[in-house]
């Protein structure tokens, strides 16, 4: 079983998963089921047949994730012409496992951080153009800003707190006083004062599927809300070189303000990140250590 990477997380095996699968999704009870090892914070997740996959959350705070995928995913993916995880079944709380979960459609692929894109110029232009079409999306009656668990669309000044106290937990981890810097820039920045915009809000290597060395999808949309559009600028630095990074930005048109965010952003992502996982979950420092790298290199 893998390591524990939270203090509330709750004990997840084949064996529960497949008890929790006879019982209220008999029709499925025979296909075979394997966990798959994942890079990913909240939810376990497992192979079902060949079609499918079902994520259990690990902890309380992933649970509002899991609802807020099985409301909205129908609801932005006839928008985008990446494929995104189509909910197939819903599950309960049984079997003394105490939350909800779903099964969803399997996308064949591997994710950003284990499978290399064959041209990151081409990878701009697709990225681009999803996070584009998601702003696009009609933002009536969806999650604001901070909604349901989660302070992703919130001006970026509300993760002051927890930035600090992790970077004092980061010496010798990080350039702590070039982080700093990076970080009280993005501050120091305009705040959005747009509409607020559809976000996935965790567009992480981990997160973005690659096929025959393209994107292919786009995956965990449990962390999205609307609000702060520098909230999804951030894979200009998690993912592309300064080459093509440029591209990116231009196709989202993120100004010069959203982009000063979305650097502070990537930056204290990977401070929280980096002393949280050191021990437990080694995908999540790399990304961590790779975004703060990016910034730090990025001359502009």
């Amino acid at each position: 079983m893998p390591g524990r990477l939270h203090a509330d997380e709750v004990d997840i095996d084949v064996a529960l998963a497949a008890r929790l699968i006879a019982e209220q999704l008999p029709g499925y009870a025979r296909l075979p089921l394997r966990r798959i090892a994942s890079g990913g914070t909240d939810n376990a997740v497992f192979r079902l047949g060949a079609e499918l996959a079902v994520r259990m959350p690990l902890r309380p705070g992933a649970v509002d994730g899991v609802r807020k995928e099985v409301r909205w995913l129908p609801v932005i993916a006839p928008h985008l012409t990446l494929p995104i995880p189509e909910v197939v079944a819903i599950g309960e709380p049984g079997a003394g496992y105490p939350f909800p979960w779903a099964v969803l459609r399997w996308l064949p692929g591997q994710d950003a951080l284990t499978a290399p894109f064959r041209s990151l110029a081409d990878t701009a232009v697709a990225l681009g153009r999803f996070v584009a079409e998601l702003q696009s999306i009609d933002v009536a009656g969806a999650p604001p800003p901070g909604a349901e668990g989660f302070s992703r669309g919130l001006p970026i000044a509300g993760r002051d707190a927890v930035f600090r106290a992790s970077l004092a937990r980061c010496d010798g981890l990080v350039d702590v006083a070039r982080v700093a810097a990076i970080w009280d820039d993005a501050l120091s920045a305009p705040p959005w004062d747009g509409p607020p915009v559809w976000l996935h809000a965790d567009l992480i290597p981990g997160n973005l599927l690659v096929r025959d060395g393209r994107l292919a999808g786009i995956l965990d949309f449990g962390t999205m809300a609307t609000g702060d559009p520098a909230y999804d600028v951030t894979p200009a630095w998690h993912l592309l070189d300064q080459a093509n990074r440029r591209t990116f930005l231009d196709l989202v048109g993120a100004d010069a303000a959203t982009r000063r965010r979305a650097r502070g952003l990537v930056v204290s992502g990977g401070v929280i990140a980096l002393p949280y996982y050191l021990d437990s979950n080694p995908a999540m420092v790399t990304t961590a250590r790779h975004g703060i790298a990016a910034v730090l290199s990025d001359p502009d």
